[in-house]
């Protein structure tokens, strides 16, 4: 994928820096450290993705009509309710496991780049953490990395981080507005799910990523 970003949260801290992002609360390291975890993303997350998260809608909305006047209304047709803004079924948690996930970019952001593209399939993972989940996709030059909120009154809530292509270490959410990314989780099949990131720093208006278990 362009600019070879990876989303990568090798020790899984999510702290909350506050300053110009404004996130109250940090996180401690996962490490020894899960009954700490805050559960409730809003202690957590950023001014700038609670933003992007108000705003999910508006640029769900605004991508897709970008996408279909491209030409790829019959691409997005064919992915059925995964790219339908407000389809979101009962249990919208995953199980922890392995699945194999694609990524889906709607919106160019720039000259040059496409307004509808999808990739092939990738390695993920969802393991369990104290109250939470950690999402991991574990292949691909793009590599979210980071912890799935519960929220009884709404939508689980992502909250992770971004590392670059040939970096060792990554840099801790709340402390580089791009790399931090926020989204929804939601159950949209069966056996199938989605993590919508709105507004990401890079490429697209809103990434799409699916999740059906992997078959062993």
């Amino acid at each position: 994928m362009k600019q070879a970003l990876v989303l990568v949260l090798a020790t899984v801290t999510l702290v909350g820096c506050g300053g110009r992002h404004g996130a109250p609360e940090s996180l401690p390291a996962a490490t020894g450290a899960v009954a700490a975890l805050p559960v409730d993303w809003r202690t957590t997350a950023t001014l700038a993705d609670r933003d992007r998260l108000r705003k999910w809608r508006s640029a769900w909305l605004d991508a897709l009509a970008r996408a279909r006047a491209s030409g790829a209304g019959p691409a997005i047709a064919a992915q059925g309710d995964l790219l339908v803004p407000d389809v979101s079924l009962a249990d919208p948690l995953p199980s922890p496991g392995n699945y194999r996930c694609r990524v889906f970019k709607l919106g160019a952001k720039g000259r040059g780049m496409r307004d509808f593209t999808a990739y092939p399939n990738f390695a993920c993972r969802i393991e369990r953490e104290g109250a939470l989940l950690r999402f991991e996709k574990t292949s691909g030059s793009q590599r979210p990395i980071g912890r799935i909120f519960p929220d009884p009154a709404g939508r689980p809530v992502f909250l992770g981080t971004l590392m670059l292509a040939g970096e060792t270490r990554p840099i801790a959410y709340g402390r580089d507005i791009d790399r931090d990314m926020a989204g929804f989780v939601d159950r949209v099949a069966e056996r199938r799910w989605r993590l919508v990131l709105p507004l990401p720093a890079f490429e697209s208006l809103v990434d799409v990523i699916e999740l059906v278990p992997a078959v062993s």
